[in-house]
């Protein structure tokens, strides 16, 4: 935690929620915390690379957006790393990650409408040479996955 300034502390602290809507967002969050657009934006870089944050951007209502998709994959464990970057790799993909299941990934898949969603789904199960387990959404909830950050009790520690 050391490693974390002043500003980046406050750049997650303001944006784990609320990205301004509009044409400059980085433009606009550097302005609420006193920055430049730029050094917000290396701010950001710099953080995804030593894995502060994984992602930075929108969270959208996919029914409002499009369509969406979770789906599993069962791999044998030494093959596992090698069909996560092939999925990472598929346009529309996120929230990938490894789970202690048989099926042992699991990814979001998103697209326009759900014709290109199928389309990708198939385009990815062709070239994994796997069948990809699809889990519609049958009910929606909200998970709010914003947190403070007790940072005085993470320097102490």
């Amino acid at each position: 935690m050391a490693a974390l300034d002043e500003l980046d502390r406050r750049l997650i602290d303001a944006y784990q929620r609320g990205l301004p809507l509009c044409e400059r967002p980085f433009a606009a969050m550097a302005e609420r915390l006193g920055a430049n657009e730029s050094q917000v934006i290396e701010r950001l870089q710099a953080l995804q690379q030593c894995e502060v944050l994984s992602r930075v951007g929108p969270v959208f209502d996919h029914a409002r957006a499009g369509a969406s998709l979770l789906a599993a994959l069962a791999v044998p464990e030494a093959e596992r790393d090698a069909m996560a970057a092939a999925i990472n790799r598929s346009p529309g993909v996120n929230h990938n990650y490894a789970r202690e299941h048989d099926y042992n990934l699991w990814f979001v898949m998103t697209a326009a409408d759900e014709v290109q969603l199928e389309a990708r789904l198939e385009a990815l199960e062709e070239e994994l040479g796997r069948q990809l387990l699809r889990l519609p959404m049958v009910e929606g909830y909200h998970i709010d996955l914003g947190f403070p950050i007790p940072w005085a009790e993470l320097e102490a520690s």
